[in-house]
């Protein structure tokens, strides 16, 4: 082994996660720090205009292409799974939205055993990760290497949906981060002052490229990882049709993702010994959790008639589209240089709840929209979306080896809406959005529903159109587990458990999904992660919720609209 195969970190996966812990832990130049991507740069227009991500969430010189298998709770569909396959991995790719999730999320996660992520403990990481909009206070940080802006509401239908929400009977946010955690509310993007996708490839990795401990290799696929009995001591990957090796005097940091962290860790012999067995690998460590505990987002299209013709679809047609492409190149403002958000509402979809369980994915534009021009194509019809994202599913899915063979995709199953609940929680969201949609002032412009049809009203009926249409919002966490249960992968400190020099960094190791966009969380668990590599003390826990908040949310009383 040489020294320049040999280092004190080695992280494979440099997306949401793996971009943060390269900036962090190559901070030390005293460590020697490798990070293996399996992708190519993320310096490509379509990953840093905001109006484009829709393109790069489906481009396969971006992604890794999975599918479902066939959902048996879904009418045996397919499920597409954009994930990220480029520096910045899907903070790259995705739709740059920002949430945190609800305090109550991280003190679940406390309360299932994994000292130290309760709501006080990560609040502080939050704050230190943003370059927020809002500025410091006692929410927020400033000072961070991400930044985080609102959405442009103009020509997003913004104020009418806004205007609303009293009327319909729920409250309104300043900040859903803040002291309210529900109600309507602005949208916050992933985006810089200049009108570029902040994703951690730009906001951790470039400022980090330079420093001569960090070693970055792309196109690098990691084929397993290497053990001397129970410890990791580094990497096999194929880089340029070559195989490799790199050597980890302190720890090899998974980084992957929820689908290709679990994948690694059975392709070396580590997972549930049953099926590991059964795909020809030899077992080096028994660990059943591994691939379990899938947890997704559902979405359930629904989708409105304008009464107007006043979506954005407006600014599709060609000539704007030129002039607004090129102000944003120019200047990094305009129509393309925000994300297309109506209001971020999040709800509660029955009495009794202690957070709210139910998103509206309020967009002011078409999910199909197409770039028009008159002569040439003819305008789609003025539509607007009003989708159902279930934050806290029951539900919990699988990902296992289709085979040996680490060119070969995994075989994912989601398993939504196996728990009748779930069901029952997308027939109360359909219901609130029917509501808040037509209420005034929204309901001036609301017209015809399109889908799933104002006729369709009966149980039955709205179970098959679910079956029929719900997708994800690309939030997979879950499948390498933090915890101390026996199904649990790795403990509080994200070490694999029974095994020394190997940790997973990534939205995999979340217990639950919150009931958020899982960009920010991801982040937040790769800031904690870095302190804890480091041997560093973590940050003292702050909470700025007051005792009287907590005593009325404890109480599982309502909260007003």
């Amino acid at each position: 082994m040489s020294a320049a195969d040999s280092f004190d970190y080695i992280i494979v996966g440099a997306g949401s996660a793996g971009c943060v812990l390269a900036n962090r832990l190559s901070a030390d130049p005293t460590k020697r720090v490798l990070l293996l991507e399996a992708g190519g740069s993320h310096k490509r227009f379509y990953l840093t205009m905001p109006m484009a991500f829709l393109r790069a969430l489906m481009k396969p010189e971006f992604t890794w292409g999975y599918m479902s298998e066939p959902e048996p709770h879904l009418n045996g569909r397919r499920i597409p799974l954009p994930r990220g396959k480029v520096l910045g991995g899907s903070s790259s790719i995705n739709g740059m939205f920002y949430m945190r999730g609800h305090s109550r999320d991280f003190d679940g996660w406390r309360q299932m055993g994994c000292t130290g992520w309760g709501y006080d403990s990560v609040l502080p990481y939050f704050r230190r990760m943003e370059d927020s909009w809002r500025g410091e206070n006692e929410y927020h940080g400033d000072k961070g290497p991400l930044s985080v802006v609102a959405v442009d509401t103009e020509k997003r239908l913004h104020h009418p949906l806004m205007d609303s929400a009293e009327a319909a009977g729920y409250s309104t946010s300043d900040d859903l981060a803040g002291e309210v955690e529900e109600g309507f509310a602005r949208g916050e993007l992933t985006i810089d002052r200049k009108g570029r996708r902040h994703s951690t490839a730009r906001a951790y990795l470039e400022p980090a490229m330079e420093r001569s401990n960090l070693t970055i290799i792309t196109g690098a696929k990691t084929r397993r990882v290497l053990m001397d009995g129970k410890r990791a001591i580094g990497v096999e990957y194929l880089h340029e049709d070559e195989l490799k090796t790199a050597h980890a005097k302190g720890e090899v940091i998974l980084s992957g993702g929820s689908y290709n962290s679990p994948q690694l860790l059975m392709l070396s012999g580590i997972g549930p010994a049953e099926h590991l067995t059964d795909k020809g690998i030899a077992v080096q460590h028994d660990l059943p959790g591994v691939g379990r505990n899938l947890s997704e987002h559902p979405r359930v299209p629904l989708t409105f008639k304008l009464k107007k013709p006043v979506s954005f679809l407006n600014e599709l047609r060609l000539d704007r589209v030129v002039r607004s492409v090129a102000r944003w190149a120019l200047s990094g403002k305009g129509a393309f240089a925000s994300q297309l958000n109506s209001a971020n509402i999040i709800l509660r979809s029955r009495e009794g709840l202690e957070q709210p369980d139910i998103q509206l994915f309020a967009n002011p534009i078409r999910l199909d929209a197409q770039i028009w021009f008159p002569g040439w194509r003819k305008k789609q019809e003025d539509q607007i979306i009003a989708d159902v994202i279930l934050l806290h599913p029951a539900s919990r899915g699988w990902m296992e080896l289709r085979s040996a063979d680490p060119d070969d995709s995994p075989a994912i199953t989601l398993n939504n809406f196996a728990d009748p609940e779930d069901f029952a929680t997308a027939r109360r969201g359909i219901e609130i959005a029917r509501k808040v949609y037509r209420t005034e002032p929204q309901a001036e412009l609301t017209g015809d529903e399109v889908v799933p049809g104002a006729d369709l009203t009966s149980e039955q009926e709205l179970n098959d159109y679910i079956r029929r249409t719900a997708g994800v919002t690309q939030h997979p966490v879950g499948t390498c587990t933090m915890g101390q249960g026996p199904m649990a992968v790795v403990d509080p400190e994200l070490r694999v458990h029974g095994l020394e020099g190997l940790r997973v960094v990534d939205a995999s190791i979340m217990p639950t999904v919150p009931g958020a966009n899982t960009n920010a969380a991801t982040i937040m668990i790769a800031e904690k992660a870095s302190d804890m590599i480091l041997g560093k003390a973590p940050l003292p826990a702050e909470d700025p919720r007051d005792q009287t908040r907590d005593t009325i949310s404890n109480s599982n009383a309502e909260v007003p609209a």
